[in-house]
């Protein structure tokens, strides 16, 4: 069955038909485009297209064809091109042909579909976000397990400034209340109400598109019927925050593969979240963080795909932009079991404090800490850069670390360090200094937490 035809002396070729077939994959959208056919009947009959005893048994046929969509043997058999021309059979078989027909009165397949598809979607970032605050909950825990540990945070991969791990874990927090906020304004311009806008130039009939917005519980309806046509705007707005919620899960993951790692020993991650190899008895391997990572190019490349499908269509409506959904489901489907299993990762996960704190101990992380210290007395920060990186260079030469240095070994090496100096060899004191807001001083990361909890509350509500 098509919806159109009437202008054509044939019907279309197998191949053709079977080239432009998408049942296979927006089959997902039935309750999206059985809600919307509701809203749109109550729309109809309050002008007068639908009587009342019409409106009746289509509801009647669209809310039992809603409860039956709920199984897949819904679409045992079904042969139609999409979703929208099985809806319309089996209201046909269920309504008769003729009232099931006047469905469509004021209504295109584009508008609809725009319809479905934001239903759909404004759902799933619901979800995805529900699964995000469940993610950051845990980050937040295996922060409060370690208050006090220290490793060495990073530049260029190289060991930089000792850092509390609390700190390091709340950077991860940042990234990911950032993109909480991302996908709630990514919500927000898909909660448009699309129908009314025809197939590109509005519909014929004076429908309330008000009323039918407040209904499907929409915020605002859209303002331009050529924009709806040709709009996938809303859907990359929605691909460009998942696209950044996989570039913040993937640098995660990439620590912690480095961070349980022999090579650094920090972390271990529990049996159900990790893999042995079917060669080598003794491995323990990382495949849940892998796989986050993988999975990041991946949804990376849908977003580029529906970019290029987009970046040179004429307004308004082309084929092209069916494209747009097979990417869209495999992005929100990957966004979702991602968020899911990174949670289950983190809860997982086990610090143990002392090898990094024996790393940041071992390394100069706390040079800079002994370059603020002449600075504060006095010196020009560039100079005491210098100094300091004299006595590294010695240090080098010597084999020996931070702490192998005495106050007495500081005072003779040069006039302006002070013996009193030498507590900032010790990560521990040196951090101390760093009491500013967003600095990983002990008593401003306590309260970046005991915020953060606050926030993370704030989100799940």
């Amino acid at each position: 069955m098509k919806l159109w035809g009437g202008r054509f002396e044939g019907g279309p070729s197998e191949v053709f038909d079977r080239f432009g077939r998408s049942l296979d994959f927006d089959r997902i959208l039935v309750d999206a485009d059985l809600r919307g056919s509701l809203a749109h009947a109550r729309g109809l009959h309050k002008i007068g297209i639908l009587n009342a005893e019409e409106l009746a048994v289509l509801t009647s046929a669209l809310e039992q064809m809603r409860k039956e969509a709920a199984a897949a043997v819904f679409f045992d058999n079904a042969e139609e091109e999409d979703v929208h021309t099985v809806v319309i059979r089996k209201l046909k078989e269920r309504a008769g042909a003729d009232l099931a027909d006047k469905i469509h009165t004021g209504r295109s397949r584009n508008d609809q579909v725009s319809l479905d598809v934001r239903l759909w979607l404004r759902e799933r970032i619901d979800d995805a976000k529900q699964h995000l605050t469940g993610l950051m909950e845990e980050l937040l825990a295996l922060a409060s397990r370690y208050p006090e540990a220290i490793i060495p945070g990073y530049t260029h991969t190289r060991r930089a400034q000792p850092v509390l791990w609390p700190h390091y874990i709340l950077a991860y927090f940042e990234m990911f209340a950032r993109d909480w906020e991302r996908l709630g304004e990514a919500r927000r311009r898909a909660n448009v109400m699309p129908l009314g806008s025809g197939a590109m130039a509005g519909s014929g009939f004076p429908i309330d598109r008000a009323a039918v917005a407040t209904e499907l519980g929409f915020d605002a309806i859209t303002r331009n019927s050529m924009d709806v046509s040709g709009d996938r705007d809303f859907l990359l707005d929605f691909e460009h925050a998942a696209n950044l919620i996989f570039l913040h899960l993937s640098r995660l993951a990439e620590d912690w593969i480095l961070y349980t790692g022999e090579e650094y020993g920090w972390m271990d991650l529990g049996d159900g979240v990790t893999s042995g190899s079917s060669m080598m008895p003794q491995k323990r391997n990382p495949d849940s963080l892998e796989l986050i990572r993988g999975k990041a190019g991946r949804v990376f490349g849908s977003y580029m795909a529906l970019l290029v499908t987009m970046k040179g269509l004429p307004m308004t409506y082309n084929r092209d932009m069916q494209e747009d959904k097979e990417p869209l489901f495999d992005v929100v489907s990957q966004l979702i079991g991602s968020l899911e299993m990174a949670r289950v990762t983190v809860s997982t996960a086990v610090l143990k404090p002392d090898v990094p704190k024996l790393a940041a101990e071992r390394s100069w992380a706390v040079a800079t800490d002994l370059a603020d210290a002449l600075a504060r007395n006095g010196m020009p920060f560039h100079q005491a850069h210098k100094v300091v990186g004299q006595m590294v260079l010695e240090s080098v030469r010597a084999g020996k670390s931070a702490l192998d240095w005495t106050g007495a070994e500081l005072t003779a090496f040069h006039p302006a360090f002070t013996a009193e100096m030498a507590a900032l060899l010790n990560p521990r004191e040196g951090i101390k200094t760093r009491e500013i807001f967003g600095g990983t001083g002990p008593r401003m990361v306590a309260l970046a937490l005991e915020e953060a909890y606050k926030r993370l509350a704030e989100m799940k509500e």
